[in-house]
């Protein structure tokens, strides 16, 4: 009689052993893909390390022209860049400019744009406006200038006043470029 409750035994710890292998290999599987999703989250972003920026009035041009250099640092893919300004103090408004590079001519469309509208849409041909630039390219990397127009119709802009852009990496979500503009 002791024969078959020693066989019984010895299949209950096999199955014990079996659920317990099963288990580790489920653990480290899920961990290799959580530890290689959490490696892209905590990947720092593209390093900027110098710009410059202006926002120059456009007295009888009605608004304003941001310009944003880069002077040092990585060279960064548009298509993973959005540019926020958040002109709160002067205007009330904040915006986005998305899906990036612009593709439609000079100008930027409307879908290229998130939140409050402040952004000239028209075609930018005056020589106060800003030409085809970093937004209308596939990088911006040293040298290249980011450069938009604030109409005062969208964003009254006073001298003195300020604005604030930032440049993001959506990959990372890091922002790589911060200036505080006052308008001169």
């Amino acid at each position: 009689m002791s024969a078959p409750s020693s066989s019984r035994a010895v299949s209950s710890v096999i199955a014990t052993v079996l659920m317990v292998a099963i288990v580790v290999i489920l653990a480290a599987t899920i961990s290799v893909y959580g530890l290689g999703f959490a490696d892209d989250i905590t990947r720092p972003g593209p390093l900027v390390g110098q710009s410059s920026g202006e926002l120059v009035s456009q007295d009888g041009n009605d608004g304003g022209i941001v310009r944003i250099r880069h002077i040092a640092g990585d060279t960064v893919q548009v298509r993973n860049m959005e540019i926020v300004v958040d002109a709160t103090e002067a205007c009330g408004k904040q915006s986005r400019l998305v899906g990036l590079p612009a593709t439609s001519g000079n100008s930027i469309s409307d879908s290229n744009i998130e939140g409050d509208d402040i952004f000239d849409e028209g075609s930018y041909n005056s020589d106060r406006t800003p030409d085809k630039n970093a937004i209308h390219r596939s990088e911006y990397a040293t040298g290249d200038e980011i450069a938009f127009r604030i109409p005062s119709t969208d964003c009254s802009i006073d001298r003195g006043e300020e604005i604030e852009v930032r440049v993001v990496h959506t990959p990372t979500n890091s922002v790589i470029i911060t200036q505080t503009l006052t308008v001169t």
